[in-house]
Protein backbone atom coordinates (compact mmCIF):
# COMPACT_ATOMS: atom_id res chain seq x y z
CA UNK A 1 0.00 0.00 0.00
CA UNK A 2 1.37 3.44 -0.89
CA UNK A 3 2.00 6.33 1.61
CA UNK A 4 -1.22 8.06 2.12
CA UNK A 5 -1.70 10.94 -0.22
CA UNK A 6 -2.76 13.50 2.90
CA UNK A 7 0.31 13.03 4.66
CA UNK A 8 1.78 16.50 4.57
CA UNK A 9 2.01 19.44 7.18
CA UNK A 10 -1.11 21.28 5.43
CA UNK A 11 -3.27 18.27 6.92
CA UNK A 12 -2.07 18.32 10.08
CA UNK A 13 -4.99 20.49 11.21
CA UNK A 14 -7.71 17.96 9.78
CA UNK A 15 -5.75 14.73 11.09
CA UNK A 16 -5.95 16.45 14.96
CA UNK A 17 -9.91 17.61 14.77
CA UNK A 18 -10.58 13.64 13.64
CA UNK A 19 -8.16 12.37 16.79
CA UNK A 20 -10.47 15.10 18.70
CA UNK A 21 -14.26 13.67 17.04
CA UNK A 22 -15.90 13.46 20.64
CA UNK A 23 -18.09 10.80 18.65
CA UNK A 24 -15.21 8.87 17.82
CA UNK A 25 -12.50 7.77 20.26
CA UNK A 26 -9.72 6.16 19.35
CA UNK A 27 -8.55 2.64 20.31
CA UNK A 28 -5.55 3.47 20.72
CA UNK A 29 -3.33 7.26 21.57
CA UNK A 30 0.46 7.01 20.75
CA UNK A 31 2.66 9.42 22.41
CA UNK A 32 5.58 9.69 21.01
CA UNK A 33 6.76 9.90 17.02
CA UNK A 34 10.10 7.79 17.29
CA UNK A 35 10.35 4.17 16.04
CA UNK A 36 9.01 2.78 19.22
CA UNK A 37 5.66 4.74 18.43
CA UNK A 38 5.75 4.83 14.91
CA UNK A 39 5.95 1.01 15.03
CA UNK A 40 3.37 0.79 17.76
CA UNK A 41 0.86 3.01 15.25
CA UNK A 42 1.84 0.75 12.31
CA UNK A 43 0.91 -2.66 14.62
CA UNK A 44 -2.30 -1.28 16.00
CA UNK A 45 -3.40 0.14 12.09
CA UNK A 46 -3.15 -3.02 10.40
CA UNK A 47 -4.62 -4.67 13.21
CA UNK A 48 -7.96 -2.36 12.96
CA UNK A 49 -7.42 -0.31 15.42
CA UNK A 50 -8.08 3.20 15.40
CA UNK A 51 -5.00 5.27 16.34
CA UNK A 52 -3.62 8.42 17.33
CA UNK A 53 -0.22 9.55 17.45
CA UNK A 54 1.05 12.80 18.51
CA UNK A 55 4.68 14.04 18.15
CA UNK A 56 6.01 17.32 20.48
CA UNK A 57 8.42 17.88 17.85
CA UNK A 58 9.49 16.26 14.31
CA UNK A 59 8.97 12.72 14.02
CA UNK A 60 12.13 11.10 14.85
CA UNK A 61 13.73 14.26 16.09
CA UNK A 62 14.95 12.33 19.26
CA UNK A 63 17.21 8.94 19.89
CA UNK A 64 15.63 7.82 16.15
CA UNK A 65 17.24 10.64 14.59
CA UNK A 66 20.37 10.52 16.36
CA UNK A 67 21.38 6.36 16.27
CA UNK A 68 24.54 4.66 15.13
CA UNK A 69 21.89 4.09 12.25
CA UNK A 70 22.55 0.41 12.54
CA UNK A 71 20.38 -2.58 12.77
CA UNK A 72 22.23 -5.02 14.28
CA UNK A 73 22.25 -7.56 16.39
CA UNK A 74 24.20 -6.60 19.55
CA UNK A 75 27.01 -8.62 18.96
CA UNK A 76 28.75 -6.47 22.37
CA UNK A 77 25.67 -7.84 24.26
CA UNK A 78 27.04 -11.56 24.25
CA UNK A 79 29.81 -10.35 26.15
CA UNK A 80 27.49 -9.25 28.67
CA UNK A 81 25.69 -12.80 28.13
CA UNK A 82 22.92 -10.96 27.41
CA UNK A 83 21.62 -14.21 24.74
CA UNK A 84 18.05 -13.23 24.53
CA UNK A 85 18.44 -9.62 23.25
CA UNK A 86 21.23 -11.34 21.11
CA UNK A 87 18.77 -13.47 19.68
CA UNK A 88 16.00 -11.84 19.49
CA UNK A 89 17.00 -8.69 17.96
CA UNK A 90 19.43 -10.97 15.50
CA UNK A 91 16.43 -12.36 14.05
CA UNK A 92 14.76 -9.28 13.92
CA UNK A 93 17.13 -7.47 11.14
CA UNK A 94 16.59 -10.04 7.93
CA UNK A 95 12.70 -8.56 9.27
CA UNK A 96 13.68 -4.62 8.90
CA UNK A 97 15.85 -4.99 5.85
CA UNK A 98 13.02 -7.39 3.85
CA UNK A 99 10.11 -5.53 4.87
CA UNK A 100 12.21 -2.24 3.86
CA UNK A 101 15.31 -2.68 1.79
CA UNK A 102 15.52 0.72 0.67
CA UNK A 103 16.28 2.10 4.25
CA UNK A 104 18.23 -0.96 5.09
CA UNK A 105 21.31 -2.82 3.57
CA UNK A 106 23.52 -5.22 4.56
CA UNK A 107 26.99 -4.08 5.83
CA UNK A 108 30.10 -6.51 5.79
CA UNK A 109 31.41 -5.64 9.26
CA UNK A 110 35.13 -6.42 10.38
CA UNK A 111 36.43 -6.94 13.31
CA UNK A 112 40.59 -7.14 14.06
CA UNK A 113 42.06 -9.04 16.88
CA UNK A 114 44.79 -7.51 18.51
CA UNK A 115 47.57 -9.11 20.97
CA UNK A 116 46.44 -8.20 24.36
CA UNK A 117 42.82 -6.86 23.15
CA UNK A 118 39.59 -7.54 24.32
CA UNK A 119 38.75 -10.07 21.52
CA UNK A 120 41.27 -13.36 20.82
CA UNK A 121 41.23 -15.28 18.14
CA UNK A 122 39.57 -17.85 19.75
CA UNK A 123 36.79 -16.18 21.52
CA UNK A 124 35.58 -14.21 18.47
CA UNK A 125 35.36 -17.19 16.56
CA UNK A 126 32.76 -18.81 18.70
CA UNK A 127 31.76 -15.42 19.87
CA UNK A 128 30.69 -14.73 16.03
CA UNK A 129 29.72 -18.82 15.65
CA UNK A 130 27.24 -18.01 18.55
CA UNK A 131 25.69 -15.10 17.22
CA UNK A 132 25.51 -16.61 13.34
CA UNK A 133 23.36 -19.19 15.31
CA UNK A 134 21.33 -17.02 17.84
CA UNK A 135 20.48 -14.52 15.11
CA UNK A 136 19.69 -17.28 12.57
CA UNK A 137 21.87 -15.59 9.76
CA UNK A 138 21.56 -17.00 6.40
CA UNK A 139 24.36 -19.49 5.20
CA UNK A 140 25.55 -16.37 2.89
CA UNK A 141 26.29 -13.70 5.54
CA UNK A 142 27.73 -16.00 8.12
CA UNK A 143 30.90 -15.51 9.89
CA UNK A 144 34.32 -16.18 8.65
CA UNK A 145 37.99 -15.56 10.24
CA UNK A 146 40.71 -13.71 8.87
CA UNK A 147 44.69 -13.73 9.12
CA UNK A 148 46.14 -10.57 9.70
CA UNK A 149 47.27 -10.11 6.08
CA UNK A 150 43.64 -10.80 4.90
CA UNK A 151 42.30 -8.43 7.39
CA UNK A 152 45.19 -5.62 6.18
CA UNK A 153 43.48 -6.38 2.90
CA UNK A 154 40.31 -5.68 3.19
CA UNK A 155 41.33 -2.55 4.82
CA UNK A 156 44.64 -0.77 5.17
CA UNK A 157 44.14 1.54 6.57
CA UNK A 158 43.92 -0.58 10.66
CA UNK A 159 47.43 -0.42 12.56
CA UNK A 160 49.47 -3.26 11.89
CA UNK A 161 51.71 -3.53 15.16
CA UNK A 162 50.32 -6.78 17.05
CA UNK A 163 47.45 -7.81 14.62
CA UNK A 164 46.46 -11.25 14.79
CA UNK A 165 43.41 -11.32 12.41
CA UNK A 166 39.97 -10.40 12.05
CA UNK A 167 36.51 -11.47 12.16
CA UNK A 168 34.01 -11.02 9.21
CA UNK A 169 30.51 -11.06 9.63
CA UNK A 170 27.20 -9.28 8.24
CA UNK A 171 25.25 -6.12 10.38
CA UNK A 172 22.89 -4.03 8.63
CA UNK A 173 23.00 -0.52 7.91
CA UNK A 174 20.13 1.67 7.85
CA UNK A 175 18.70 5.32 7.93
CA UNK A 176 17.13 5.30 11.13
CA UNK A 177 15.12 8.93 10.48
CA UNK A 178 13.78 7.19 7.00
CA UNK A 179 13.21 4.24 8.81
CA UNK A 180 10.59 5.85 11.30
CA UNK A 181 9.20 7.88 8.33
CA UNK A 182 8.36 5.12 6.51
CA UNK A 183 6.89 2.87 9.08
CA UNK A 184 5.11 5.83 9.64
CA UNK A 185 3.57 6.43 6.41
CA UNK A 186 2.50 3.24 6.18
CA UNK A 187 0.46 3.26 9.30
CA UNK A 188 -0.96 6.54 8.01
CA UNK A 189 -1.64 4.74 5.16
CA UNK A 190 -3.62 1.94 7.24
CA UNK A 191 -6.24 4.52 8.70
CA UNK A 192 -3.57 6.05 11.33
CA UNK A 193 -3.66 9.51 12.25
CA UNK A 194 -0.08 11.08 13.35
CA UNK A 195 0.87 14.28 14.00
CA UNK A 196 3.99 16.12 14.93
CA UNK A 197 4.81 19.23 16.59
CA UNK A 198 1.64 18.28 18.98
CA UNK A 199 2.84 18.21 22.66
CA UNK A 200 0.76 16.60 25.09
CA UNK A 201 0.49 18.95 27.98
CA UNK A 202 -2.25 17.09 30.39
CA UNK A 203 -3.79 13.94 31.01
CA UNK A 204 -7.90 12.92 31.21
CA UNK A 205 -9.27 10.84 33.78
CA UNK A 206 -12.52 9.53 34.89
CA UNK A 207 -12.88 8.13 38.12
CA UNK A 208 -9.34 7.63 38.16
CA UNK A 209 -9.13 5.90 34.83
CA UNK A 210 -6.86 7.42 32.05
CA UNK A 211 -9.15 9.00 28.52
CA UNK A 212 -7.05 10.28 26.93
CA UNK A 213 -5.30 13.72 26.79
CA UNK A 214 -4.84 17.77 25.71
CA UNK A 215 -2.76 18.44 23.01
CA UNK A 216 -1.73 21.39 21.88
CA UNK A 217 -0.51 22.37 18.21
CA UNK A 218 3.14 23.76 18.33
CA UNK A 219 2.98 25.11 14.85
CA UNK A 220 -1.10 26.03 15.03
CA UNK A 221 -1.80 27.09 18.41
CA UNK A 222 -4.86 25.56 19.28
CA UNK A 223 -5.44 22.84 21.71
CA UNK A 224 -7.60 20.03 21.41
CA UNK A 225 -9.13 17.06 23.51
CA UNK A 226 -8.57 13.68 22.44
CA UNK A 227 -10.19 10.71 23.99
CA UNK A 228 -8.86 7.25 24.09
CA UNK A 229 -9.87 3.76 25.27
CA UNK A 230 -5.98 3.24 25.66
CA UNK A 231 -2.99 5.53 25.76
CA UNK A 232 0.58 4.26 25.50
CA UNK A 233 4.03 6.07 26.16
CA UNK A 234 5.98 5.54 23.80
CA UNK A 235 8.49 9.08 24.58
CA UNK A 236 11.71 7.69 24.68
CA UNK A 237 13.96 9.89 26.72
CA UNK A 238 11.00 11.73 28.01
CA UNK A 239 8.86 8.72 29.00
CA UNK A 240 9.56 9.52 32.82
CA UNK A 241 8.27 13.04 32.34
CA UNK A 242 4.87 11.66 31.30
CA UNK A 243 4.99 9.29 34.01
CA UNK A 244 5.33 12.17 36.16
CA UNK A 245 2.54 13.86 35.04
CA UNK A 246 0.38 10.78 35.13
CA UNK A 247 1.71 10.35 39.20
CA UNK A 248 2.78 7.46 38.16
CA UNK A 249 7.11 7.89 38.52
CA UNK A 250 7.44 4.97 41.15
CA UNK A 251 9.40 1.91 40.76
CA UNK A 252 12.14 1.77 37.80
CA UNK A 253 13.28 4.55 36.20
CA UNK A 254 14.93 5.78 33.27
CA UNK A 255 19.13 6.05 33.08
CA UNK A 256 20.33 8.84 29.92
CA UNK A 257 23.09 8.16 28.40
CA UNK A 258 24.68 10.15 25.63
CA UNK A 259 26.19 9.30 22.28
CA UNK A 260 28.12 10.90 19.80
CA UNK A 261 29.38 10.70 16.41
CA UNK A 262 31.99 12.52 14.46
CA UNK A 263 31.94 12.28 10.35
CA UNK A 264 34.87 12.66 8.23
CA UNK A 265 35.17 13.32 4.26
CA UNK A 266 36.65 10.18 2.51
CA UNK A 267 39.34 12.31 0.89
CA UNK A 268 40.70 12.77 4.62
CA UNK A 269 39.60 9.34 6.18
CA UNK A 270 39.47 6.89 2.91
CA UNK A 271 37.95 3.70 5.35
CA UNK A 272 37.01 1.18 2.83
CA UNK A 273 35.56 -1.16 5.37
CA UNK A 274 32.86 -0.89 7.93
CA UNK A 275 35.21 -1.54 11.26
CA UNK A 276 34.14 -2.61 14.75
CA UNK A 277 36.84 -2.06 17.42
CA UNK A 278 37.59 -1.59 20.47
CA UNK A 279 39.32 0.87 22.63
CA UNK A 280 41.43 1.20 25.49
CA UNK A 281 39.03 1.75 28.03
CA UNK A 282 37.34 -1.49 27.01
CA UNK A 283 33.88 0.02 24.83
CA UNK A 284 33.13 -0.76 21.21
CA UNK A 285 33.12 1.55 18.59
CA UNK A 286 32.05 1.21 14.85
CA UNK A 287 33.60 3.50 11.81
CA UNK A 288 31.40 3.12 8.63
CA UNK A 289 31.57 4.52 5.38
CA UNK A 290 28.70 5.87 4.18
CA UNK A 291 28.37 8.21 0.37
CA UNK A 292 31.68 9.34 0.35
CA UNK A 293 32.36 10.03 4.22
CA UNK A 294 32.92 8.02 7.18
CA UNK A 295 31.36 8.69 10.33
CA UNK A 296 32.73 6.97 13.86
CA UNK A 297 31.22 6.52 16.88
CA UNK A 298 29.80 5.95 19.87
CA UNK A 299 30.69 7.94 22.83
CA UNK A 300 28.39 6.34 26.15
CA UNK A 301 28.36 8.56 28.79
CA UNK A 302 25.55 9.38 31.66
CA UNK A 303 23.57 12.24 30.10
CA UNK A 304 21.82 14.82 32.56
CA UNK A 305 21.65 17.57 30.29
CA UNK A 306 18.61 19.47 27.71
CA UNK A 307 16.50 16.73 26.22
CA UNK A 308 15.55 18.05 22.84
CA UNK A 309 19.46 19.64 21.93
CA UNK A 310 22.02 17.23 22.88
CA UNK A 311 25.18 18.17 21.98
CA UNK A 312 28.56 17.47 21.31
CA UNK A 313 31.29 18.46 23.77
CA UNK A 314 35.05 18.44 23.51
CA UNK A 315 35.32 16.16 25.75
CA UNK A 316 33.10 14.04 23.58
CA UNK A 317 34.74 14.75 20.15
CA UNK A 318 38.67 13.87 21.52
CA UNK A 319 37.48 10.77 22.68
CA UNK A 320 36.89 9.55 19.43
CA UNK A 321 39.89 11.36 17.53
CA UNK A 322 41.22 9.24 20.11
CA UNK A 323 40.03 5.85 19.29
CA UNK A 324 40.17 6.90 15.59
CA UNK A 325 44.19 7.96 15.74
CA UNK A 326 44.62 4.58 18.09
CA UNK A 327 43.34 2.19 15.42
CA UNK A 328 43.92 3.80 12.11
CA UNK A 329 47.58 4.37 12.45
CA UNK A 330 49.20 7.47 10.14
CA UNK A 331 45.58 8.85 9.73
CA UNK A 332 46.07 11.65 12.25
CA UNK A 333 43.00 13.42 12.12
CA UNK A 334 42.02 16.01 14.24
CA UNK A 335 39.17 18.39 15.48
CA UNK A 336 39.28 20.67 12.23
CA UNK A 337 38.86 17.35 9.94
CA UNK A 338 35.32 16.99 11.81
CA UNK A 339 33.09 18.23 8.73
CA UNK A 340 29.83 17.39 11.15
CA UNK A 341 28.74 15.52 14.17
CA UNK A 342 25.24 14.58 15.74
CA UNK A 343 24.39 13.76 19.53
CA UNK A 344 21.62 11.38 21.10
CA UNK A 345 20.08 10.05 24.03
CA UNK A 346 19.39 6.50 25.10
CA UNK A 347 16.28 6.06 27.02
CA UNK A 348 18.07 3.01 28.95
CA UNK A 349 16.31 1.69 32.22
CA UNK A 350 18.34 2.27 35.27
CA UNK A 351 20.24 -0.63 37.02
CA UNK A 352 21.94 0.14 39.82
CA UNK A 353 25.84 -0.24 40.48
CA UNK A 354 26.32 -0.37 36.56
CA UNK A 355 28.37 1.93 34.29
CA UNK A 356 26.21 3.03 30.87
CA UNK A 357 28.04 0.50 28.38
CA UNK A 358 27.21 -2.25 30.86
CA UNK A 359 23.59 -1.36 30.94
CA UNK A 360 21.22 -3.87 29.49
CA UNK A 361 19.45 -2.60 26.40
CA UNK A 362 15.87 -4.94 27.06
CA UNK A 363 12.69 -3.03 26.75
CA UNK A 364 9.87 -3.33 29.27
CA UNK A 365 5.98 -2.87 29.26
CA UNK A 366 5.33 -0.64 32.81
CA UNK A 367 1.45 -0.21 33.19
CA UNK A 368 0.20 2.62 36.14
CA UNK A 369 -2.63 2.27 38.16
CA UNK A 370 -4.73 4.90 36.24
CA UNK A 371 -3.99 2.55 32.98
CA UNK A 372 -1.00 4.27 31.26
CA UNK A 373 0.99 1.93 29.76
CA UNK A 374 5.13 2.63 29.19
CA UNK A 375 7.25 1.01 26.91
CA UNK A 376 10.87 1.75 27.69
CA UNK A 377 14.27 0.69 26.58
CA UNK A 378 14.89 -1.47 23.80
CA UNK A 379 17.22 -0.64 20.70
CA UNK A 380 16.07 -0.05 17.06
CA UNK A 381 16.66 -2.97 15.48
CA UNK A 382 13.57 -4.54 17.69
CA UNK A 383 11.32 -2.14 17.12
CA UNK A 384 8.66 -4.08 15.49
CA UNK A 385 8.53 -7.10 18.28
CA UNK A 386 8.35 -4.11 20.60
CA UNK A 387 5.32 -2.70 19.09
CA UNK A 388 3.58 -6.19 18.92
CA UNK A 389 3.95 -6.71 22.44
CA UNK A 390 2.51 -3.40 23.05
CA UNK A 391 -0.03 -3.96 20.75
CA UNK A 392 -0.67 -7.62 22.11
CA UNK A 393 -1.56 -5.70 25.27
CA UNK A 394 -3.77 -3.12 24.26
CA UNK A 395 -5.83 -5.43 21.72
CA UNK A 396 -6.51 -8.41 25.02
CA UNK A 397 -7.67 -4.57 27.41
CA UNK A 398 -9.92 -3.77 24.62
CA UNK A 399 -11.35 -7.36 24.24
CA UNK A 400 -12.06 -7.54 27.97
CA UNK A 401 -13.01 -4.40 28.69
CA UNK A 402 -15.03 -3.28 26.05
CA UNK A 403 -15.46 -6.34 24.20
CA UNK A 404 -13.52 -5.62 20.88
CA UNK A 405 -11.84 -8.19 19.00
CA UNK A 406 -8.78 -7.20 16.38
CA UNK A 407 -6.62 -9.33 14.28
CA UNK A 408 -3.10 -10.69 15.31
CA UNK A 409 -0.08 -8.72 14.57
CA UNK A 410 0.89 -9.11 10.84
CA UNK A 411 3.70 -6.62 10.66
CA UNK A 412 6.83 -9.85 10.26
CA UNK A 413 5.80 -9.42 6.50
CA UNK A 414 3.88 -6.48 6.07
CA UNK A 415 6.49 -3.94 3.64
CA UNK A 416 6.31 -0.51 5.10
CA UNK A 417 6.12 2.02 2.80
CA UNK A 418 8.24 2.07 -0.08
CA UNK A 419 9.39 -0.91 0.77
CA UNK A 420 6.97 -2.79 -1.70
CA UNK A 421 9.67 -3.42 -4.87
CA UNK A 422 9.96 -7.45 -4.03
CA UNK A 423 12.19 -7.86 -1.26
CA UNK A 424 15.79 -7.44 -1.09
CA UNK A 425 16.33 -9.53 -3.94
CA UNK A 426 13.83 -7.25 -5.75
CA UNK A 427 15.18 -3.57 -5.13
CA UNK A 428 18.27 -3.49 -7.67
CA UNK A 429 16.15 -4.50 -10.44
CA UNK A 430 13.40 -2.60 -9.78
CA UNK A 431 16.04 0.85 -9.49
CA UNK A 432 17.58 -0.19 -12.67
CA UNK A 433 13.47 0.26 -14.12
CA UNK A 434 13.40 3.54 -12.63
CA UNK A 435 16.68 5.07 -14.28
CA UNK A 436 15.21 3.90 -17.52
CA UNK A 437 12.09 5.02 -16.98
CA UNK A 438 13.16 8.21 -15.74
CA UNK A 439 15.51 9.15 -18.70
CA UNK A 440 12.69 7.83 -20.76
CA UNK A 441 10.77 11.21 -19.13
CA UNK A 442 13.70 13.57 -19.53
CA UNK A 443 15.17 13.00 -15.77
CA UNK A 444 19.05 12.45 -15.54
CA UNK A 445 19.27 8.24 -14.80
CA UNK A 446 21.52 8.57 -11.79
CA UNK A 447 19.11 11.03 -9.91
CA UNK A 448 16.25 8.55 -10.54
CA UNK A 449 18.76 5.67 -9.24
CA UNK A 450 19.39 7.65 -6.31
CA UNK A 451 15.90 8.31 -5.41
CA UNK A 452 14.87 4.84 -5.52
CA UNK A 453 17.46 3.55 -3.36
CA UNK A 454 16.48 6.27 -1.00
CA UNK A 455 12.40 6.41 -1.32
CA UNK A 456 12.31 2.35 -2.83
CA UNK A 457 8.43 2.35 -4.27
CA UNK A 458 7.28 6.17 -3.84
CA UNK A 459 9.91 6.97 -6.12
CA UNK A 460 6.88 6.94 -8.80
CA UNK A 461 5.76 10.29 -7.20
CA UNK A 462 9.32 11.94 -7.08
CA UNK A 463 9.27 10.90 -10.97
CA UNK A 464 6.21 12.30 -11.31
CA UNK A 465 7.14 15.64 -9.47
CA UNK A 466 10.12 15.89 -11.40
CA UNK A 467 8.69 15.31 -14.96
CA UNK A 468 6.42 18.57 -13.49
CA UNK A 469 9.44 20.43 -13.19
CA UNK A 470 10.86 19.56 -16.57
CA UNK A 471 8.04 19.88 -18.28
CA UNK A 472 7.80 23.76 -17.37
CA UNK A 473 11.31 23.97 -18.46
CA UNK A 474 13.14 24.31 -14.56
CA UNK A 475 16.54 24.13 -15.13
CA UNK A 476 18.58 20.75 -14.16
CA UNK A 477 21.79 21.67 -13.36
CA UNK A 478 22.83 24.96 -13.63
CA UNK A 479 20.15 27.16 -11.25
CA UNK A 480 20.12 30.97 -10.63
CA UNK A 481 19.23 32.15 -7.09
CA UNK A 482 15.48 31.85 -7.71
CA UNK A 483 15.45 28.35 -8.84
CA UNK A 484 16.13 24.88 -6.87
CA UNK A 485 17.72 22.16 -9.32
CA UNK A 486 15.51 18.66 -9.00
CA UNK A 487 18.31 17.44 -6.64
CA UNK A 488 16.66 19.69 -4.46
CA UNK A 489 13.22 21.12 -5.87
CA UNK A 490 12.00 17.26 -6.29
CA UNK A 491 12.69 15.55 -2.70
CA UNK A 492 11.94 18.93 -0.96
CA UNK A 493 8.02 18.95 -2.58
CA UNK A 494 7.86 15.27 -1.66
CA UNK A 495 8.67 16.11 1.83
CA UNK A 496 5.94 18.96 2.02
CA UNK A 497 3.07 17.03 0.39
CA UNK A 498 3.80 13.36 1.61
CA UNK A 499 6.04 13.44 4.82
CA UNK A 500 5.00 15.94 6.57
CA UNK A 501 7.97 18.71 6.92
CA UNK A 502 7.29 21.71 8.82
CA UNK A 503 10.88 23.11 8.78
CA UNK A 504 13.77 23.04 7.04
CA UNK A 505 15.55 21.64 9.73
CA UNK A 506 13.08 18.52 9.06
CA UNK A 507 14.03 18.64 5.48
CA UNK A 508 17.64 18.98 6.47
CA UNK A 509 17.83 16.96 9.44
CA UNK A 510 15.46 14.18 8.78
CA UNK A 511 13.94 13.89 5.29
CA UNK A 512 17.68 13.36 3.61
CA UNK A 513 19.88 13.27 6.47
CA UNK A 514 22.26 15.75 4.44
CA UNK A 515 22.88 18.17 7.66
CA UNK A 516 24.96 14.87 9.38
CA UNK A 517 26.79 13.41 5.47
CA UNK A 518 26.36 16.51 3.37
CA UNK A 519 26.62 19.52 5.24
CA UNK A 520 27.85 21.68 2.45
CA UNK A 521 24.82 20.81 0.94
CA UNK A 522 23.31 22.47 3.21
CA UNK A 523 24.55 25.36 3.57
CA UNK A 524 24.82 26.04 -0.45
CA UNK A 525 20.70 25.31 -0.39
CA UNK A 526 19.49 26.63 3.07
CA UNK A 527 18.36 30.13 1.90
CA UNK A 528 16.25 28.69 -1.07
CA UNK A 529 14.66 26.04 0.73
CA UNK A 530 13.49 28.66 2.85
CA UNK A 531 12.37 30.84 0.56
CA UNK A 532 9.99 27.50 -0.79
CA UNK A 533 8.92 26.25 2.10
CA UNK A 534 7.56 29.95 3.38
CA UNK A 535 5.68 30.13 0.15
CA UNK A 536 4.45 26.70 0.46
CA UNK A 537 2.89 27.40 3.92
CA UNK A 538 2.44 31.19 3.56
CA UNK A 539 4.65 31.65 6.53
CA UNK A 540 5.65 35.14 7.61
CA UNK A 541 8.73 37.15 7.80
CA UNK A 542 8.62 36.15 11.64
CA UNK A 543 8.34 32.40 10.81
CA UNK A 544 11.35 32.72 8.30
CA UNK A 545 13.49 34.02 10.81
CA UNK A 546 13.14 31.14 14.09
CA UNK A 547 13.54 28.98 10.79
CA UNK A 548 16.53 30.22 9.75
CA UNK A 549 17.76 30.43 13.82
CA UNK A 550 16.75 27.25 14.09
CA UNK A 551 18.66 25.30 10.79
CA UNK A 552 21.83 28.22 12.15
CA UNK A 553 21.58 26.32 15.37
CA UNK A 554 21.72 22.68 13.83
CA UNK A 555 24.82 23.58 11.63
CA UNK A 556 26.58 25.16 14.52
CA UNK A 557 25.66 22.68 17.03
CA UNK A 558 26.81 19.64 14.44
CA UNK A 559 30.09 21.47 14.06
CA UNK A 560 30.79 23.67 17.73
CA UNK A 561 31.71 21.40 20.76
CA UNK A 562 29.18 22.91 23.55
CA UNK A 563 32.25 23.61 25.77
CA UNK A 564 34.91 24.28 23.76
Amino acid sequence: MAASDSFSGKDRRHQLEQMANPAEPLDLLVVGGGITGAGIALDAAARGLRVGLVEMQDFAAGTSSRSTKLVHGGLRYLKQLEIGVVAEVGRERAIVYENGPHVTTPERMLLPIYRGGTFGRFSTSLGLRVYDFLAGVKRGERRSMLTAAETLAREPLLKRDGLLGGGYYVEYRTDDARLTLEVLKEAAARGAMAVNYAKVTGFRYEAGRLIGAEVKDLAGGRTYELRARKVVNAAGPWVDALREMDRSRLGKMLQLTKGVHLVFDQGRFPLRQAVYFDTPDGRMVFAIPRDGKTYVGTTDTVYHGELTHPHMTGADRDYILDAVNGMFSGLAVTAADVESSWAGVRPLIYEEGKSPSEISRKDEIWESTSGLITIAGGKLTGYRKMAEMVVDRVSAKLKREFGRSFAACSTRTLPISGGQVGGSQGLPGFAARKAQEAAERGIPQALAAKWAARYGANVDRLLAIAAEVVGRGAPVAAVDSRRLPLEVAVPLRYALEAEMAMTPADFFVRRTGALMFDIAWVRRWKEPVLEEMARYFGGSEELKRRWAAELDRALEAAVVPKNG
